[in-house]
């Protein structure tokens, strides 16, 4: 499938389309790979694979890789991240790792703590 950058919606209308939930009460461990937008609320703690959209949400915690076309963080994520089209990092965000992706935007207040290479 062929993405434009401008093709993803917006933080703000993503939650009218997820795909799949993680619950704030849900804690994941394991291998988690699908396809559409998933928003993940809860604690995940491993490998995330997506050729879409990864939502981590306000109360969603990640650790561990994840590898999707689009990667939008309120919440907080110690990874190593690889996008294939973006990475936003909203506030209130803590990301804490490395990621690889050809845009990235970091919004004021989020913490960043961590290597980023373009592609």
């Amino acid at each position: 499938m062929n993405y434009r950058l401008d093709s993803f919606p917006s933080p703000e209308v993503v939650s009218t389309q997820i795909t799949g939930v993680l619950e704030s009460a849900v804690e994941f461990r394991g291998n988690l790979a699908y396809s559409g937008c998933f928003h993940v609320n809860g604690v995940v703690h491993g490998k995330i694979s997506t050729p879409d959209m990864l939502v981590v949400g306000e109360t969603g915690r990640v650790t561990g890789e994840i590898s999707a076309g689009v990667v939008i963080i309120f919440g907080k994520v110690e990874a190593i991240i690889q996008a294939k089209h973006r990475v936003e990092i909203r506030k209130p965000a803590v990301f804490k790792g490395e990621m690889s992706t050809p845009s990235l935007k970091v919004e004021e207040g989020v913490i960043f703590e961590g290597t980023n290479k373009m592609l």
